[in-house]
């Protein structure tokens, strides 16, 4: 099951979806200006349940995503043209405008806010319904099967799943956007950077990169797989040795950001939980001073572990996560 925090992470997948502005008024109502398009960063910030200021520094740090889907400043004559049309404070000096899309796209970047969290759940509740039979069921299914029927298996599923949504859904919408515009051209490259790492990976190294294969790794096995996906994404990393099941990576991100890694592998029924976020925090940020952290698990972590993970700056990948990271997505921290 793909948790909804994965959008949080990969462009490629809130663009596979951005059409779908109908996930707003299926969550909550979203009033519009007169001009039955548009809404004002405060409206953004009414919809969503957050202050103002929360929906602002996410316009700071996404601008170029959220100006590719419709988001606008207004200033001078066309600020003018537009109080007139919808009947906004003559005193502003300039305005925040965002289409529907705009707004989808708040809600899939958005971390804090409840109904941000609901929307994306939609979102992926309605992908599950049009491929029904995610890769970790069919596993499930088929436990009774030798390990390496199991092997092909997954990959084999992998591979199709993957082909199916890249052909249904992402090339179709990058299509569309190369005809309607010439102004996105880095943004398209990106994405279809990540669609063929993904494709290559699948091809390449099939079972080797799914959460399953990774669930059968022991602990030095899954490092080593950290370490590798690390690398490929240009980090350079060094092991500083660990006991149980956790292990730590240190380096440095392609930019030259200090780096630290936690790999915990314990199985998918286990969560991470508060405290040993706290721990990890206490380690990566006061000892090692590290401006980019993850915390890389097997399993999933405790609401209590995310909140903290947040507020700290620390980026928790989850299995869902795991999976778009391993099959060639790049994590946007490290970008």
């Amino acid at each position: 099951m793909v948790d909804e925090t994965v959008l949080l992470e990969s462009r490629a997948l809130r663009e596979s979806v951005s059409d779908r502005t109908e996930a707003l008024d299926k969550i909550k109502a979203l009033s519009v200006l007169p001009d039955g398009l548009h809404v004002t960063t405060q409206m953004v910030a009414d919809y969503f349940e957050v202050g103002i200021e929360a929906v602002k520094s996410l316009v700071k740090d996404h601008r170029e995503e959220l100006q590719a889907n419709g988001y606008r400043l207004l200033t001078g004559s066309a600020l003018r043209s537009f109080k007139d049309l919808c009947g906004l404070s003559p005193q502003a000096r300039s305005v925040g405008i965002f289409s529907r899309r705009a707004v989808l796209n708040v809600a899939m970047l958005l971390r804090d806010s409840i109904v941000a969290r609901q929307v994306r759940s939609y979102l992926l509740d309605a992908e599950r319904k049009t491929y029904p039979q995610p890769v970790d069921d069919l596993v499930r299914a088929r436990v009774d099967i030798d390990l390496a029927a199991l092997d092909d298996r997954i990959a084999r599923i992998s591979a199709e799943t993957a082909s199916r949504i890249i052909g249904r859904t992402v090339v179709p919408m990058l299509n569309q956007l190369v005809r309607a515009s010439g102004e996105q051209h880095r943004e398209l490259l990106e994405i279809r950077e990540d669609l063929e790492r993904v494709k290559s990976t699948l091809r390449e190294r099939g079972a080797g990169r799914t959460v399953p294969a990774v669930d059968v790794m022991d602990r030095r096995a899954f490092e080593d797989h950290v370490a590798e996906l690390c690398r490929r994404d240009g980090c350079a990393v060094t092991d500083t040795g660990g006991s149980g099941p956790s292990t730590d990576l240190v380096g440095h991100t392609a930019d030259g950001r200090r780096l630290m890694v936690r790999c915990e592998h314990s199985g998918s029924e286990r969560t991470v939980r508060s405290e040993e976020m706290r721990e990890f925090i206490g380690a990566a940020k006061d000892e090692h001073g590290a401006e980019v952290a993850l915390f890389v698990a097997t399993s999933a972590f405790t609401p209590a572990a995310l909140d903290l993970a947040t507020r700290h700056g620390v980026t928790a990948v989850h299995r869902a996560l795991l999976e778009a990271w391993s099959t060639g997505t790049v994590l946007q921290v490290l970008r």
